[in-house]
């Protein structure tokens, strides 16, 4: 049995804060792109060692640096100048020993194929083949098929490190429209009609009372932007467009639009970009820097600084403690009657069983008061959770569970 402790969390909950603090970086931030590719990359190598050996061997692929390359956008066209270069580092399992002989993998190829799927499924104007460099460093590993054959009969990994994940539910008003409004301004409806609206999305929210700022900083494609006045008209349909789909989903909020608030028109300064993204311009992106695995970042939560992405699904806590600890939560939230608000912390000890943590730190903030019903049904999940650990790899894999 893990370790639970269930206490009272006595603070006056997020929605009545004064002042909330929340961010999303979309789709084509540099930051999300780092995240991503990590991501893909580590999901094609697992495919590749299910395929071929039958187990997931050992990878870490969390260290991807987006370099922002340059472009010269202009009103109804440009170009990209220089590409953006996106290298992919960590460690892999590069051969496998067999009686024989050694098998290779095609690591550099699985990298490739990877990154340019993701940017061309992702993308409407980021060709990868000719605006972005790919290249990777990353260590080399073996194993031998005895290994692996022990590997597969070993039912539970043991953590590779001494780390933590934590998890809350539910998320605030704020934190839903903060990821709602960048998934709005992404989604092909929207690029449908708005087509000028670029992939690189930002959204910052401040919530003082109930009173919701949000500030939008929303790449513009140049090539559906003829000049300086469809520009600024663009900005104010993506206001329109964003007030009329929050109007629909929250009440009781005065909410209040910036987009792109660095533009100067009057010296000729926009927010246009070629491709869509930042990127082109020079802005960098590092795996970790964006998106905790709620798809938020949240400065008034508890948070961990461990990326998610690119780290094997296996063993590595950093990723599966984070994920595990925001399912629990919202079970918890979901399942325990009287919960307002539930936090979740999961400690591990390298060498120690994956699905037994070090400890499961839960604290709930009451409706009313926290009762000892309540507490046995805290934990029963928990148990119930830790019971399928390997459930989890496979919603990882599939793609089941937000990441960043």
């Amino acid at each position: 049995m893990p370790n639970i402790e269930v206490s009272e969390y006595r603070w006056t909950g997020i929605e009545n804060l004064n002042v909330e603090i929340v961010e999303r970086k979309g789709t084509g931030h540099p930051d999300y792109i780092a995240d991503s590719i990590s991501e893909a990359v580590s999901r094609e190598l697992c495919k590749y060692y299910l395929k071929r050996f039958g187990v997931i061997l050992h990878h870490n692929v969390d260290k991807v640096l987006v370099v922002g390359g340059q472009a010269n956008p202009v009103f109804g066209g440009g170009e990209v100048l220089q590409p953006i270069y996106i290298i992919v580092s960590g460690r892999a399992t590069t051969y496998v020993k067999t009686k024989e002989d050694l098998e290779f993998i095609p690591v550099g190829t699985l990298i490739m194929k990877a990154a340019k799927n993701w940017i061309r499924e992702n993308f409407r104007f980021l060709n990868p083949e000719e605006h972005v460099i790919v290249d990777y460093k990353v260590g080399q590993g073996s194993a031998d098929l005895v290994s692996i054959f022990e590997l597969g009969l070993k039912k539970i990994p043991l953590s590779n490190d001494t780390s933590f994940g934590v998890g809350f539910a539910p998320l605030s008003t704020l934190e839903k429209v903060v990821y709602d409004v960048e998934r709005f301004l992404n989604s092909p409806t929207t690029k449908s009609v708005l087509p000028a609206v670029g992939e690189d999305v930002k959204v910052m929210g401040l919530r003082i009372n109930k009173k919701i700022k949000l500030t939008i900083a929303a790449a513009i494609v140049s090539r559906f932007v003829r000049d300086k006045e469809e520009y600024l008209s663009v900005k104010e349909e993506i206001k329109e467009k964003i007030l009329d789909f929050l109007a629909r989903k929250v009440h009781d909020y005065d909410i209040e639009i910036f987009i792109n608030v660095a533009d100067k028109p009057e010296e000729g300064v926009f927010y246009l970009t070629v491709t869509g993204t930042s990127a082109e311009h020079g802005d960098d992106g590092a795996t970790g820097r964006g998106n905790r695995v709620n798809g938020l970042i949240t400065p008034m939560r508890p948070m961990s600084l461990e990326a998610t992405a690119g780290k094997n699904p296996v063993s590595h806590v950093g990723k599966l403690y984070n994920v595990t600890s925001t399912i629990i939560a919202n079970r918890i939230y979901e399942e325990v009657k009287g919960v307002k608000e539930v936090y979740v912390s999961m400690l591990s000890q390298i060498g120690r069983p994956i699905n037994d943590p070090l400890i499961v730190d839960i604290k709930i903030l009451p409706v009313e008061r926290l009762t000892l019903d309540m507490i046995n049904e805290a934990k029963n999940i928990v148990n119930e959770v830790l019971s399928k650990f390997d459930g989890i790899t496979n919603y990882i894999l599939e793609n089941k569970v937000t990441l960043f």
